[in-house]
């Protein structure tokens, strides 16, 4: 039975564009797969704890001489990394806050490097690879080739990087100029935004299309 983890982690509520996104990915794969089963994580209202002096450092510790807080910092490592390897498909959605991925998702990544689970510390094979794993992202803001802030969105290139030890290879979707509808200075910008959601939209509505039916 195919599964999914969908996972949200935007701030922002109703009013979140990742949010939009990742639920109509969410409902699209549902459609797709009959009886298949989600599990879903909110980073957004219910953040993980950041790994800290206390028990963060489990990883590096064999877990015979792992102290309360490490035990309790690595078993919670151990159940992130079950509910990516129980996956078929991984939904993210993926904002961007001040230039880069909010912490919560940080975060995530953090936990998910976790040697002997994620990764074989021997080799440096990771162990999660062979999945679907489709971001969703958001920008308030245009970062295109061209643009006075290209090259300023540090999140969609950083996730491939931060996760690469795991075998996770994100495919991303996202849609610009998020802020142009509620940003007077913006306002001219909102066809231009427009235009990237409805892409957006476009590409999330085919991921699951049969090819017979694409034709």
């Amino acid at each position: 039975m195919a599964h999914l983890l969908y996972i949200d982690s935007s701030i922002r509520g109703e009013h979140s564009v990742s949010r939009r996104l990742t639920a109509r990915a969410a409902a699209a794969w549902r459609a797709a797969h009959p009886g298949g089963t989600v599990t879903y994580r909110d980073l957004g209202r219910e953040p993980l704890p950041h790994l800290d002096e206390a028990g963060g450092l489990a990883r590096m510790v064999p877990a015979e001489q792992h102290t309360p807080a490490q035990r309790e910092s690595w078993q919670l490592s151990e159940r992130l990394v079950d509910e990516v390897r129980r996956a078929d498909t991984i939904l993210l959605g993926l904002p961007l806050y001040n230039y880069g991925a909010p912490s919560s998702v940080k975060t995530w990544v953090d936990h998910l490097i976790a040697p002997g689970i994620a990764y074989d510390p021997a080799t440096g094979a990771g162990l999660l690879g062979g999945r679907e794993f489709i971001v969703l992202g958001s920008r308030g803001g245009g970062y295109g080739p061209g643009t006075p802030r290209e090259g300023w969105d540090h999140a969609e290139p950083w996730l491939p990087h931060g996760l690469s030890m795991t075998g996770l290879e994100p495919r991303f979707i996202s849609a610009e100029l998020t802020l142009a509808p509620v940003t007077p200075a913006m306002t001219e910008l909102i066809p231009l935004h427009e235009q990237s959601l409805a892409a957006a939209e476009r590409a999330i509505d085919e991921l699951w299309v049969p090819a017979s039916a694409a034709a």
